[in-house]
């Protein structure tokens, strides 16, 4: 017979392949890593959405939105085909820049396509959109 020393107050389980596996504090130690990863990644999704300003109306009736570097303003969030004119507008900003805009919109200030779809980038990256390019 084999003596079996406690180490610990957690219970010992066998599992199908004959391997034993400890229970009770091992595994609430286990979901509390987890639970506390999981509201930790939640908590920081959460906070970078709250830097995203609040959709705004500028002087042309354009709504304008400040969204951190990588996000889309809120305002083309569901037209997937704009969605990729934005990305497009943000990687090749360099380009748009030399892109005259045939829309009329140089009246109101616009000096090329690319500030149809973005009005300033901010310190730290930050996009502030206009949703001329989306009217």
């Amino acid at each position: 017979m084999t003596e079996r020393r406690v180490v610990s107050t957690a219970r010992v389980v066998t599992d199908v392949g004959g391997r034993e596996r400890r229970g009770g504090e091992d595994m609430i130690a286990r979901r509390t890593l987890i639970t506390g990863l999981v509201a930790a990644s939640a908590g920081l999704t959460a906070r970078q959405r709250a830097q995203a300003g609040p959709v705004l109306t500028d002087h042309l009736g354009d709504r304008v939105q400040t969204v951190p570097a990588g996000e889309l303003p809120e305002f083309i969030r569901r037209a997937p085909a704009m969605q990729a004119l934005y990305r497009y507008a943000i990687q090749h900003g360099d380009d748009l820049q030399y892109v005259p805009c045939f829309c009329g919109c140089n009246r109101f200030g616009h000096r090329s396509n690319r500030d149809c779809y973005i009005k300033s980038v901010n310190e730290g990256g930050a996009i502030t959109f206009t949703s001329h390019a989306s009217s």
